[in-house]
């Protein structure tokens, strides 16, 4: 099964198979920023079945960057004993340990912030309900947020992550610099798509240097972003082809393909009937590994995605059944939904476990 072959990164850290684990929000940190005992059991129990790499949900760089209750943080170096004891779970356990680094910008929320107004490129509110217009960020603040990310970089080090992934997918932060939508700015952080990805180049040298400054050992550092955008204006696959073809020149790991199906097409486009993740992997892909991810629930469907792209990253697959990757190998068929009555078997944070059978239509659940 080629989803069992081992597979060297750019950096040289060597995963021992082709399968990860999705970055996923969970919301069940402690209100600091402190990662749980529950935490620690979900995602020690994940490593534990053996998938390659565990990549983390989201830590704020930066106490304005919070974009989810109860979230993992990487804002100050008073987390790091907290990331080490995550980093330990999924590492003594098995799987290679990724901290995913974001700031959610325009995407979070004052009642988050304690009242604060959120902060962006522009002064332009996301499209959709009840969104706050976001504050425009000073030139002063653009150069700080990328220090964070730098910063936070070199938190994870410590904490003895084995790498990091820049979050600029999902409408957040990086996203809304690259983002004609919501980045209306004149000066060096905005302008056409060559200009406007100078605040994602900045924050991936703020990244390397970290590495370079501070990590003994290969450290793996990967990208995501989100292909296309609704919005009018927004990013359009053209732009999204130019950008990762600049990416694919920064000496990075990877580039994580955040799309909801991994076989979806255009969101755009109609007539544009070619995959986005299979688009990416032909444009770079002998040039960068591409991760593709989306809906990716069978043994089969993985197989599938791995004809296309050399590594894939499960989200809601191990959520219903944390020993996918074993049952697999077994020819066993995994959990297909999220049963309550094998809740104890799931190895779920209480908050975690709530959110995903509370949200119609999100996940399957049943009894």
């Amino acid at each position: 099964m080629k989803l069992t072959e081992s597979f060297t990164l750019p950096s040289g850290r060597i995963l021992k198979n082709r399968v990860l684990m999705a970055p996923m929000t969970n919301s069940s940190s402690h209100p600091n920023g402190d990662v749980t005992e529950e935490e620690l059991v979900y995602y020690a129990r994940r490593a534990k079945s053996g998938i390659g790499a565990i990549i983390t949900a989201c830590a704020n760089v930066e106490p304005l960057g919070i974009g989810f209750p109860n979230a993992i943080a990487a804002d100050t170096d008073e987390r790091i004993p907290s990331l080490a004891k995550l980093a330990s779970a999924i590492k003594d356990n098995g799987s290679v340990a990724i901290l995913q680094i974001f700031h959610a910008g325009r995407m979070s929320n004052p009642d988050l912030l304690h009242g604060e107004q959120p902060v962006s490129a522009s002064a332009v509110a996301a499209i959709r309900p009840d969104a706050v217009t976001p504050r425009e960020m000073s030139g002063e603040e653009i150069e700080a947020t990328i220090r964070a990310f730098g910063d936070a970089t070199r938190r994870a080090i410590e904490a003895g992550f084995d790498g990091v992934e820049i979050h600029g997918a999902n409408t957040y932060l990086i996203q809304q610099f690259f983002s004609p939508h919501s980045n209306r700015r004149t000066d060096k952080w905005g302008g056409d798509v060559k200009e406007r990805m100078a605040f994602p180049l900045a924050v991936i040298e703020s990244v390397k240097q970290a590495v370079r400054e501070h990590a003994k050992s290969p450290f793996i550092i990967g990208y995501r972003l989100s292909p296309e955008e609704q919005e009018e204006p927004g990013i359009t696959m053209e732009d999204t082809i130019k950008l990762v073809e600049v990416l694919a020149k920064q000496n990075v790991d990877y580039i994580h393909v955040s799309v909801g199906n991994f076989f979806t097409d255009s969101i755009r486009n109609k007539d544009d009937q070619e995959t986005r993740v299979g688009l990416i992997q032909k444009t770079v892909g002998d040039q960068v590994p591409v991760i593709g991810v989306g809906a990716l629930q069978t043994k089969g469907q993985v197989e599938k995605a791995l004809d296309v792209v050399p590594l894939i990253a499960l989200g809601h697959a191990l959520i219903y059944d944390p020993d996918w990757f074993i049952k697999v190998q077994q020819g066993e068929t995994p959990f297909d939904a999220i049963y309550r009555s094998k809740k104890e078997e799931l190895d779920l944070p209480e908050n975690l476990f709530n959110m995903v059978t509370n949200a119609p239509g999100w996940f399957k659940v049943e009894d």
